[in-house]
């Protein structure tokens, strides 16, 4: 049980910078609420925490994670869907001005994918959600047949980004603010071992620091 003494200790000095030394922040975000200008879509891998990759203040941007960094297609069945929940309400109630996939290097979630449906229980959520992203392993399985396994999972992680940036425009409201130039897409991948990150411009994928925003 010491383990949880890291996490108390954290919190202690995060409750010394922001409530001690800086009081004025969490102040403000409590008395006027949240107005993030970035919804953060990334994997609940934990090694990387949005946040600290992208050295944001709270209040900054809004996150939402789960398995492999997925936008499932847009559903309305009357059932519960977390990641569209989310969507729906920094979009229509936040007014985020972008929705940035944040995907990353050895993604569990992507390697399950690629190795296909599996017939042990403890895959029964899992494979389900994968299938989010079936079109993105299907096209790699095509088009990069001669690659080893690893290599196929690391341009998985990549084409997943892609079919997740689609699928947003499945939802109504998310295109419409799309096509008006009201809401902008982005489409990031951090490699862990080198700390490079690079995002979708067009058809590849560069280095943020050498991206032209504009």
């Amino acid at each position: 049980m010491q383990e949880i003494n890291k996490l108390i200790d954290g919190y202690q000095r995060f409750h010394k910078k922001y409530f001690q030394e800086q009081p004025e922040l969490y102040k403000s975000l409590f008395e006027e609420g949240q107005f993030p200008k970035f919804l953060v879509i990334s994997c609940c891998d934990s090694r990387v925490h949005p946040a600290q990759v992208l050295d944001t203040a709270p209040g900054d941007i809004f996150v939402v994670r789960n398995v492999a960094n997925l936008v499932p297609v847009n559903e309305v069945d009357g059932k519960s869907h977390g990641t569209s929940a989310a969507m729906e309400f920094a979009v229509k109630h936040l007014g985020v001005g972008h929705i940035m996939i944040m995907g990353h290097s050895q993604c569990g979630g992507i390697k399950s994918l690629m190795e296909g449906d599996h017939s042990d229980k403890d895959y029964g959520f899992i494979d389900p959600w994968m299938k989010n992203a079936k079109s993105a392993r299907d096209r790699i399985l095509k088009e990069h047949s001669d690659k080893d396994f690893s290599e196929q999972c690391s341009l998985c992680e990549k084409e997943s980004i892609c079919v997740s940036i689609d699928n947003l425009m499945t939802f109504p409201w998310i295109k419409e603010r799309h096509d008006s130039g009201n809401l902008f897409f982005h489409g990031w991948h951090f490699d862990i071992g080198s700390g490079e990150l690079v995002g979708k411009q067009g058809n590849e994928f560069v280095s943020v620091k050498n991206m032209i925003i504009g």
